[in-house]
């Protein structure tokens, strides 16, 4: 295990976490970017990243990356690394499939010296346990004796062009020290924030998933003050505003917990605790209190149209915001779309506008543009706080409004008015 001109890495999945990846490592070493989509592929190719992560320079600064569908020609790296995502199934139990097909891939063209590290977010074991045995059965190669493993952990974080990869600090792990080693150096040649060796993958593996747990319960949290308050017809902002002066106050806010990690990584740790006996109560109640926010606000939103002239099964409404998070395409696991359903229970009708979503398969009015619209509306709905979302002020929306309108700001996005409601 040597870190030099020679070396050759395979990245495995070109998404949010493998395409950075794969970039900084191309502009050090020889590296095979491998991703299961044709058009995926040739897009890149075209120095064309329809995530919107990197741009055109900065993909053409990788002179060193090739990108392929073949796994085949990965076959002489010496160094794998899986970038796939991990879901859940619809019982909210991990879905292992997109990592094992993965492994199975990598096993398929592994040999003898090779270390192959995973990146995806799992339960304490689920490499060593799940993981390896695919290797070993598939390469007919020996764990520890003839191939290596190690886990660092993503941390990516989608739309955020101030926090990215190489300016994040990296967990790092390996199957036995020399690998441990191995894998710490090499993270190191493209980590300017610098790395943190764990003791083990396990070790790895826990640290990652209670990051995002530990955020989805203390969101959940916020959430349940907000439920508070507004019973007490108090504002939520208002008061976390106020806490917030103290030093150790942690200033979270509340809001539809969605996306592929906060609304999916606790159940991984809560999936593995089941399993060994213990059932968490907290990190599950947390879980189902975030998971029924898109109702609450619904009902939030009905409440309001009742108080008014307009009866609700006549109204028509605007959600400004469909992905999961702001300035960012990604649509996966994003609360916004259960949040409509609801509103489509009493609402006569309703529109989506979100400039970062241009395909959609689902049965949505999305509008492209706002330009030719006057007067529809009793209530829009911003839910994503989009920075292209600036220009539509209230002075915008009132023009896109009856006469008689509210907002409901789900992001606390504009000052508070007589007819804007907030989570």
């Amino acid at each position: 295990m040597k870190i030099d001109a020679s070396l050759k890495i395979g990245i495995i999945g070109l998404g949010y976490v493998g395409l950075p990846l794969a970039v900084e490592f191309g502009r050090r070493f020889k590296t095979f970017g491998f991703d299961i989509d044709p058009l995926r592929i040739k897009s890149l190719q075209n120095l064309n990243d329809e995530t919107n992560e990197l741009d055109r320079s900065e993909l053409s600064s990788a002179d060193k990356l090739l990108y392929t569908n073949n796994i085949h020609e990965l076959g002489n790296c010496s160094t794998y690394i899986i970038t796939v995502p991990t879901p859940i199934n619809k019982n909210n139990e991990p879905d292992l499939t997109p990592i094992l097909k993965a492994t199975e891939m990598v096993a398929s063209v592994a040999k003898k010296g090779d270390v192959i590290i995973f990146e995806s977010t799992v339960y304490p074991g689920c490499i060593e346990e799940d993981c390896v045995p695919v290797l070993e059965k598939i390469s007919g190669l020996t764990f520890n004796t003839d191939f290596f493993c190690g886990y660092s952990p993503e941390r990516i974080n989608p739309g955020d062009k101030t926090h990215r990869l190489k300016d994040i600090v990296k967990i790092t792990s390996g199957s036995n020290q020399k690998t441990a080693n191995y894998v710490d150096s090499l993270y190191k040649e493209i980590i300017s924030a610098g790395t943190y060796k764990a003791s083990s993958i396990k070790v790895a593996e826990a640290a990652k998933v209670i990051e995002n747990t530990q955020r989805d319960v203390n969101i959940a949290l916020i959430n349940e003050f907000s439920i508070i308050f507004n019973n007490l017809d108090l504002d939520t902002n208002e008061i976390l505003d106020a806490a917030c002066t103290k030093w150790n106050f942690m200033n979270f806010r509340p809001g539809l917990v969605g996306g592929h990690c906060i609304g999916v990584d606790p159940y991984y740790l809560t999936h593995k605790s089941i399993k060994e006996g213990y059932r968490p109560e907290l990190v599950l109640s947390g879980r189902r209190l975030n998971d029924s926010m898109h109702k609450y606000v619904a009902q939030q939103i009905l409440k309001i149209l009742e108080k008014s002239s307009v009866h609700p099964n006549d109204s028509k409404g605007l959600v400004l915001g469909l992905t999961f998070k702001e300035n960012c395409p990604d649509l996966r696991n994003s609360k916004v779309f259960d949040l409509i359903a609801d509103l489509q229970k009493f609402s006569k009708e309703i529109h989506v506008y979100d400039p970062w979503v241009n395909d959609l398969d689902q049965d949505i009015n999305l509008l492209s543009s706002l330009d030719n619209v006057k007067n529809q509306y009793d209530y829009v709905v911003l839910a994503v706080s989009h920075k292209c979302f600036e220009d539509i002020n209230p002075e915008k929306i009132r023009q896109l409004c009856k006469d008689v309108y509210f907002i409901y700001d789900l992001k606390n996005f504009y000052e508070k008015e007589k007819n804007i409601f907030r989570l």
